[in-house]
């Protein structure tokens, strides 16, 4: 095959396990209060929504391993704690979201079924197909991606020529803050790290035999799958900010891609977009299912019953916790954000960066800072913020939810400085 096409092929399909159809309905619900600023806020999402999440791919380029590798140089049993922490969260979260989003788009509209009788049904399918592997789920993947992308692609292009003459007002007080956290609900850079480890062992049997040929491929499909994102991402968040005085005031987030999709396409358009959308929840549901039964399979001796144990469970989670509606799912995912993508980001940008920087001893300072300075941006949303207020103030940009951030990066620094010294 000619290397040119499977990079593209190599892209497409790395740009397809990123797109969750959930993450949809997050771009016009930030864009709607971007107003002006809507571009201010593209940046601040594609950071933590694409540019992270495409570094942790590059990082599994050079690693070339599994995810238990990203950790493994701060201890085994850390790495070991880390893999079961996002596991355990993809199950709890962003795989029960996938039907709160199914019901809210696709059964809601058209039928008063109660939402537990749509999280029973959705998540007993999946279920089925996890424990029969089924390829079904596969060729659907591949051609639903392009077909949503493509209707994407024409939402966008409508409403950027089409939008109604208004006064854009900005209702955020730091839009690019708000387009950086909110890029944590995406979950991609959590994607970027577990999807990674399924490319590489992709790749492992196919031609590209080497590391470097490897390496090569998954850097540029990385790209490819950045670009994709960045235009749909940026698109929807401009899409929000023009179609803003379209929207009820306490619209959903699912009401306001749907609303969007009808003013764009129509009646009919929107219903065929939500149809596939609940098609491409249903094939993420499954993959976080049947990646977590793999990993506890893995552990487990290749055991295939502690494989069909784990999708029940999962899929027993994701029956209780999909029955609530996405705005509550959203706000029950960010303190367990707060408190695990810090970690995360540290993980894959030490991963990236050359070994001279990246010391043992350097993974282990910078992760245990980024952790302890992200404690309060995690109790933030547990306990009354006020009680924190001694704390946030002392803290560079805790605030604003990060933190982490700067005493990580000065960690970093020292350290090396530090290695720098005793090198010489």
């Amino acid at each position: 095959m000619n290397k040119a096409k499977e990079v593209w092929i190599a892209g497409f399909a790395l740009f397809s396990l990123f797109f969750g159809a959930g993450n949809l309905i997050l771009p016009p619900n930030l864009g709607i209060n971007a107003g002006l600023d809507w571009w201010i806020v593209v940046l601040g999402f594609v950071i933590t929504a694409v540019a992270i999440p495409i570094l942790a791919i590059f990082a599994h380029a050079k690693l070339q391993g599994t995810l238990y590798d990203f950790g493994k140089k701060i201890s085994p049993t850390f790495s070991t704690i880390y893999c079961f922490l996002i596991y355990s969260i993809a199950i709890a979260i962003p795989g029960p979201r996938t039907a709160a989003v199914t019901h809210e788009m696709t059964v809601q509209p058209f039928l008063e079924t109660p939402r537990l009788l749509t999280s029973i049904v959705y998540f007993g399918l999946v279920f089925i197909f996890a424990i029969n592997r089924s390829r079904v789920i596969g060729l659907i993947g591949r051609f639903l991606t392009p077909i949503i992308v493509s209707i994407l692609f024409i939402i966008i292009g409508i409403a950027i020529t089409t939008a109604p003459e208004n006064t854009l007002s900005n209702n955020l007080t730091n839009p690019f803050v708000n387009g950086l956290l909110e890029g944590y609900q995406t979950f991609d850079a959590i994607a970027g790290v577990v999807v990674g480890a399924v490319i590489i062992i992709s790749l492992n049997y196919s031609s590209h035999t080497t590391f470097l040929a490897k390496r090569t491929l998954i850097r540029k499909a990385g790209f490819i799958a950045g670009i994709g994102l960045l235009f749909i991402y940026g698109g929807l968040i401009l899409s929000g900010a023009l179609f803003a005085n379209t929207f009820l005031e306490d619209a959903s987030r699912t009401e306001i891609l749907t609303s969007l999709s009808t003013q764009t396409l129509g009646n009919l358009g929107a219903t065929f977009l939500s149809i596939l959308v609940a098609l491409a929840c249903f094939t993420t549901a499954v993959g976080i299912v049947t990646g977590s039964a793999d990993y506890i399979k893995g552990i487990c001796n290749n055991s295939n019953k502690a494989y069909i144990l784990t999708a029940a469970f999962a899929s027993i989670v994701g029956v209780f916790v999909g029955s609530y509606q996405v705005d509550f799912i959203i706000t029950l995912a960010v303190p367990v954000l707060m408190f695990l993508y810090p970690i995360t980001i540290v993980l894959i940008v030490l991963n990236v960066m050359p070994d001279k920087y990246a010391s043992k001893l350097v993974f282990k300072g910078v992760t245990l800072v980024a952790f302890l300075f992200s404690i309060p941006d995690f109790l933030g949303f547990i306990i009354p913020r006020e009680s924190l207020t001694g704390i946030l103030n002392w803290i560079p940009l805790a605030k604003n939810n990060l933190g982490w951030v700067l005493p990580a990066i000065l960690v970093f620094v020292v350290l090396n400085v530090k290695n720098t010294k005793l090198v010489k």
